[in-house]
């Protein structure tokens, strides 16, 4: 039986993307040992998009995104801590999204679902 999920986020600064972890979204962590933090989740969900061909040599990467209940609120909140918020707002049928940067450069995806969540049933 799964009993989880483990995500991992490839980084150019990684300390500097465990801190905004840690500090930015206050997610709870273990230290695995020598300061290699491993960080808990919210309930998470997974789902299947469709791709043109085999993924592991196209350049497709599999996408972690994050959901809130108010992304007004919670880049409010993020942009006060100093988090680097990519461009506006966009809508999508699927919900309304922004990209935020990580110290690392990578970008990972914060959104408000219109659709049902799976998350936690």
């Amino acid at each position: 039986m799964i009993n989880g999920s483990h995500v991992i986020i490839y980084s150019a600064n990684p300390d500097a993307d465990r801190a905004f972890l840690r500090d930015a979204l206050g997610l709870p962590h273990v230290d695995a040992g020598g300061g290699w933090l491993i960080f808990g989740l919210p309930p998470s969900e997974i789902a299947v998009h469709p791709s043109e061909g085999p993924t592991w040599d196209s350049g497709v990467r599999h996408q972690f995104s994050m959901m809130c209940d108010s992304l007004t609120e919670t880049v409010r909140d993020l942009k006060a801590k100093g988090v680097e918020i990519l461009g506006e707002p966009k809508e999508e049928r699927w919900g309304i999204f922004v990209t935020l940067n990580l110290p690392g450069n990578c970008h990972v995806i914060l959104y408000q679902p219109k659709h049902e969540v799976a998350a936690g049933m």
